[in-house]
């Protein structure tokens, strides 16, 4: 096998992967390094979506969601269960099972569209802009060059200063995705989407969880509405959030985790957790990538500095995903892949960051895209609302999950569509209407116009639009 390519790509994540892809569909020679390994030392690509991320998490949550189904809501179904149990080992071999099938999806993608796959670290040796070497740290180290190439190399888990990762009692997402037993008292200190999630999880299985955050608001991305009716229906089921907290001393015992801070209050508190998830955001992964060594520029927050075409400062060298700026999301490391693969054979690659939906995958779970309320407000334009609860739609009654709402922002003189924001069932799915609609700039009308079938959790989007203009049909 030629050992030259046209274009290399270093990272297996979703940014990196779909890049290789769609750089072999464009025709170019390609290759895609990535050092993941699974239990057995054997490749498994998909970054941390895959590995240690979105995939797994989502299917404990969907494990922990059925479990709590079937504890507190088969009954009004007239499902009677009896002696339930949990067999978390079961719970945890299913989750290893679908990462395994998606690693392997990616590795029968790769063969199937040409893309020569390196398992092992790839680094920067030299290079220019008639190409660059790449060395590969592998089981057997070997050089291949690239006359482009395409960095997505991720991000990892930001430590707390004085309480290192240890995955045993002190977890990032890895270890959080891998406790063997549902622990009586669990700590989470970071009430973003990790947190929440991880939380959640354990929470329906039976631990005590207690999330601690340094803000003071709660979810400060999120609408600011959908962010009170979040805090609200968490509590209600069990999460204790404390805001405004001031992480101190953590030790960590045998078998225990002490965590000392100060309360919003002033106040100073202990609690002692049988585990301990620190989820307090992400940083670049560019650890061993030789950057320096070629001259290739970070910035002052350790990301890869590029432009809005991901173009770094070295010629033919892009960056893309949760090593570069921007949010750090699966689905806007892809679209940037696919972009730069696009740029690279001369065509006009598109990302607009103004449509990039962001979900949280709670439940019910929050989905939302474009303006929150607060923002517009501090950017002084003027705009119109409409909401509209699932409680007054006939399929959440239908489904017994009618929690939340919907939500619309539209400029208050052309109509267009600035942000939809939802919390309640399958917010997640709910969401790509708004996407579409905003990406071809719709009026909350057009959607208001829009036949949605009956009965539908979509038909709470249309009564939002409607609402818009204060004309809802069903509430």
């Amino acid at each position: 096998m030629a050992k030259n390519f046209d274009v290399v790509v270093i990272g297996g994540g979703p940014g990196g992967y779909v890049a290789a892809i769609r750089a072999a569909q464009l025709g170019f020679s390609t290759a895609c390094i990535d050092e993941w390994k699974n239990e057995k030392n054997g490749p498994a690509p998909g970054g941390t979506c895959t590995n240690v991320g979105c995939i797994p998490s989502k299917a404990l949550l969907q494990s922990s969601e059925h479990y709590e189904h079937a504890n507190h809501a088969f009954a009004e179904h007239g499902i009677e269960v009896k002696g339930l149990s949990m067999n978390v080992g079961q719970m945890l071999a299913r989750k290893n099972t679908i990462v395994k099938q998606n690693n392997d999806g990616i590795l029968y993608l790769f063969k199937k569209n040409k893309v020569a796959f390196f398992h092992g670290r790839g680094s920067f040796v030299k290079g220019d802009a008639n190409g660059y070497e790449i060395k590969v740290a592998g089981a057997a180290e070997e050089t291949i060059t690239g006359k482009h190439i395409i960095v997505a190399t991720g991000s990892n888990p930001r430590a707390l200063p004085n309480a290192p990762f240890d995955e045993k009692l002190i977890l990032s997402n890895t270890g959080a995705l891998a406790i063997d037993a549902v622990p009586k008292k669990l700590g989470v200190i970071g009430a973003g989407v990790i947190g929440l999630e991880m939380g959640s999880v354990w929470r329906r299985l039976g631990a005590e969880v207690t999330v601690l955050e340094a803000l003071t608001t709660f979810l400060g991305a999120v609408d600011e509405q959908i962010a009170k009716e979040a805090h609200k229906l968490f509590t209600k089921q069990g999460l204790a959030i404390s805001l405004g907290v001031k992480i101190g001393a953590i030790t960590a015992g045998k078998k225990d985790v002490t965590v000392e801070y100060t309360d919003d209050k002033g106040n100073a508190q202990k609690a002692v957790f049988d585990k301990l998830i620190v989820s307090i955001g992400r940083v670049p992964n560019t650890i061993g990538l030789n950057a320096e060594g070629v001259g290739l520029k970070l910035d002052e927050r350790g990301f890869i500095a590029v432009d809005g075409d991901c173009k770094t400062n070295l010629p033919n060298v892009w960056a893309v995903g949760d090593v570069v700026r921007g949010p750090m999301l699966a689905h806007k490391a892809e679209e940037e892949g696919v972009a730069v693969a696009e740029r690279i054979a001369g065509q006009h690659g598109h990302v607009n960051f103004n449509t990039i939906p962001w979900v949280i995958y709670t439940s019910p779970e929050i989905a939302w895209v474009g303006k929150t309320e607060q923002q517009l407000k501090a950017e002084g334009v003027a705009y119109k609302a409409g909401t509209f609860p699932f409680m007054a739609n006939g399929r959440a009654r239908a489904l017994g999950d009618t929690n939340g709402m919907v939500k619309f922002l539209a400029d208050a003189k052309t109509d267009e569509i600035l942000g939809v924001h939802i919390i309640g069932p399958m917010a997640s799915e709910l969401i790509a209407e708004a996407v579409v609609a905003m990406e071809f700039r719709a009026s909350s009308e057009d959607i208001a116009r829009i036949c949605h079938a009956h009965p539908s959790l979509s038909e709470a989007t249309k009564e939002a639009a409607l609402a818009v203009d204060k004309r809802s049909l069903n509430f």
